[in-house]
């Protein structure tokens, strides 16, 4: 049994809802879409008190079940204007779980900015944010340390989410509570700036009760023991995410200036200085962390904390997509500059894939030149202040590119293209296309995936089965990076749900909790107005060509509808 709390911030009234059994395992992402539905939220204003915004963690939050502590941020996205759920790891849903709640949702709009202060003994309390209003997420962290002490998890709105800039995420403590770990995607940082919410303040505690405490010990270890047998496992943990700069350099799918080439090669050397080798090497020299887990209990512990040539900490994390898009795709091949640029980012609570589009957009409308970091600097220093030219840039890729008429924009729903070039990464581009989130590559990711040979409907059936599988992992709280243990082992997966909340459910579970929620997410964006055009890929993907493979998109959306409903029918049940 664990609380739910519906926050009216109205009144700043709280309902507390018990939730049990089946109800705690359909969290996360199914939770979000099905809550909004039957809130009839698909037709509101994102922007306006009647977008609800979804905090919900997953049945095991709050306890070391490596991968098991991610946190669904979910809401009407102002940035699509469809359903968004964004997902961070962090301490966040771990807190939660220890107070063994399994979430939260904010209604209404506060009439004064407020912090919400969650604490394991008392009574819930609203109190001034005045202290910290204005101020980037790393002084405000620390002066809400200051005030609640270091034994709390943070959930922040940056002061790009205060003036609602639909690029705002919302950012979390990590497990050395850096303000560091964004629920970065789709403007819900906006909306939480909107609903006048600068802070939530929940305390951590003790692990939670489970139906049978000793067999979910014992799921932890068994999960621990299968993710440490997958070799990829190893990679992940020696080289993080940047390993994957070096995958798609490789395949000639790394997004480099404005998605016009898709590989970065230093002529001098035959290097790719933004891949996770050369990061790791140079970080290592350094004494830099380049193990280090984004929330507790994780095992693989994919991030890491980069220094500079002094010893001296730059960012934490820097990871893949950020090298992508705010690196590559702006023409830089120094990571020393990224990372730099990249603690910016995250001091204003930012998602570094919009901004890095963003940016490399402006740069394509001649705005400045690729690999200028002042350039760059500056357009964030214009986002931080929210003067007039920054405020344009706050809203966006899609908007920008609109705005200076520039005819090379990679957005699919108004949302940046992640760091996979559609015309090389096939299986992870149509997810991208057809995915209520916008084009998310983590709604179904295959980027290592040879696809010489493969047609559309072989590969939009491999794209099926990985949105159905991350999309139940989303529901569960569990990272993705752990797919190559949860992936084929659905019923390790439920048989551990079931002795933590005592229900007794199928091995089927673990897929139809995916399907499910694929389609109420399709239902909402139907309802919200989308039509099959809004899954087409931006023109130029099928019109250019990519050095160095010459490739071009060319899967049609209308075949890729008719094959996913094709596989969707033959896997109902």
């Amino acid at each position: 049994m664990r609380n739910y709390l519906h926050i009216n911030l109205d009144d700043r009234t709280i309902e507390a809802e018990e939730m049990a059994g089946e109800a705690l395992a359909r969290a996360g992402r199914y939770y979000i879409v099905r809550t909004l539905l039957e809130a009839g939220v698909a037709g509101v204003d994102p922007l306006s008190p009647e977008n609800p915004l979804i905090f919900s963690a997953g049945p095991f939050a709050g306890t070391n079940f490596s991968n098991a502590n991610r946190l669904s941020v979910g809401c009407k996205s102002p940035l699509t204007g469809g359903i968004k759920e964004a997902n961070a790891g962090g301490t966040f849903a771990f807190a939660l779980g220890q107070l063994e709640l399994a979430g939260l949702t904010l209604y209404g709009a506060s009439n004064d900015w407020v912090v919400i202060r969650i604490p394991r003994d008392g009574e819930i309390t609203f109190e001034s944010a005045a202290p910290y209003m204005g101020k980037n997420n790393f002084e405000a962290a620390a002066l809400l340390h200051e005030t609640y002490g270091d034994k709390v998890s943070l959930a922040l709105c940056g002061p790009v989410g205060e003036y609602q800039g639909l690029m705002a995420g919302i950012a979390f403590s990590d497990t050395d509570n850096r303000p560091a770990r964004l629920a970065a995607r789709g403007g819900v940082g906006a909306v939480m700036g909107a609903k006048k919410v600068k802070a939530i303040v929940v305390d951590k505690h003790k692990m939670p009760t489970f139906h049978d405490r000793k067999k979910v010990m014992s799921s932890v270890k068994g999960y621990n023991a299968k993710l440490a047998a997958e070799p990829a496992i190893e990679n992940y943990t020696k080289l993080g995410t940047a390993m994957m700069a070096d995958v798609m350099n490789h395949v000639g799918g790394l997004p480099v200036r404005n998605f016009s080439s898709g590989q970065l090669i230093d002529t001098a050397t035959g290097v790719n200085k933004m891949g996770g080798e050369h990061i790791r090497e140079r970080n290592t020299s350094r004494g830099g962390e380049t193990e280090h887990a984004c929330m507790p209990g994780c095992m693989i512990k994919c991030s890491n904390v980069y220094m500079d040539e002094n010893g001296k900490e730059l960012v934490s994390p820097l990871e893949y997509e950020t090298i992508g898009l705010m690196g590559t795709n702006c023409g830089l091949d120094d990571p020393d500059d990224l990372a730099r640029l990249n603690f910016i980012a995250n001091d204003l609570g930012i998602d570094t894939i919009e901004a890095g589009a963003m940016m490399a957009v402006l740069m394509e409308a001649g705005q400045g030149e690729f690999g200028d970091v002042a350039f760059m600097e500056a357009a964030l220093e214009d986002i931080r202040t929210g003067n007039e030219r920054g405020r344009v840039l706050a809203q966006g890729t899609a908007r920008v590119g609109e705005h200076f008429r520039v005819p090379r924009v990679p957005v699919i729903k108004k949302q940046a293209i992640s760091a996979y070039d559609p015309r090389v990464v096939e299986v992870t581009a149509i997810s991208m296309m057809v995915t209520a989130q916008g084009a998310d590559h983590t709604a179904g990711n295959l980027p290592a995936y040879d696809c010489k040979g493969k047609d559309t409907e072989h590969l939009t059936a491999l794209s099926m089965d990985m949105q159905t599988n991350t999309a139940a992992a989303d529901s569960l709280g569990i990272c993705i990076f752990g797919r190559a243990v949860t992936n084929i082992n659905h019923g390790f997966m439920v048989d551990a749900i079931n002795d933590a909340l005592g229900t007794d459910l199928p091995t089927e579970f673990f897929a139809r909790l995916g399907r499910e929620t694929l389609e109420l997410e399709a239902r909402f964006n139907e309802e919200a107005g989308f039509t099959r055009e809004d899954d087409e890929l931006p023109a130029f993907f099928r019109t250019e060509e990519l050095p160095p493979s010459g490739k071009t998109a060319h899967h049609l959306v209308d075949d890729i509808h008719r094959f996913r409903t094709a596989w969707l029918e033959s896997h109902a049940g």
